[in-house]
């Protein structure tokens, strides 16, 4: 083996496998402070719009985005997958590792887009600012 890492190792370290494992916690995140914390705060200024914005498009796109984000972490945990075969006997173990994190980003990427979908449901079907 030479000193440089082939194409499946590149791929399956750095920045796509931190995106493929964290991305759908951290777009779960920005949900949650962008989609509620704006809907409870407005409601609590008496006002259902932000700005000149209605509050409900605000918080579709604190819906949308985030959702999106984390169909892009999953698809990007799904194609660490597929390029890391199952390590072999005296193969690199990082890639096993990586084929390892990857499952784990596929499953906490659905776990976090359901998240998502459902507190979005919620707030997007019952009525803002409710007293």
């Amino acid at each position: 083996m030479g000193a440089h890492p082939g194409p499946r190792a590149r791929l399956t370290g750095g920045l796509l496998l931190w995106y493929a494992v964290l991305g759908g916690a951290l777009a779960w995140a920005v949900h949650l402070f962008g989609a509620w914390g704006v809907d409870e705060l407005t409601c609590a200024g008496g006002s259902e719009r932000v700005g000149a914005v209605s509050l409900r498009l605000v918080v579709a796109l604190a819906v949308v985005l985030p959702a999106l984000a984390t169909v892009g972490a999953l698809l990007a945990a799904a194609l660490v997958w597929r390029r890391t075969s199952p390590p072999q006997p005296g193969e690199d173990r990082s890639l096993g590792r990586s084929r390892m994190l990857a499952v784990l980003g596929i499953w906490s990427n659905l776990l976090f887009l359901t998240i998502i979908v459902l507190g979005g449901a919620a707030l997007l079907v019952l009525p803002p600012c409710q007293r």
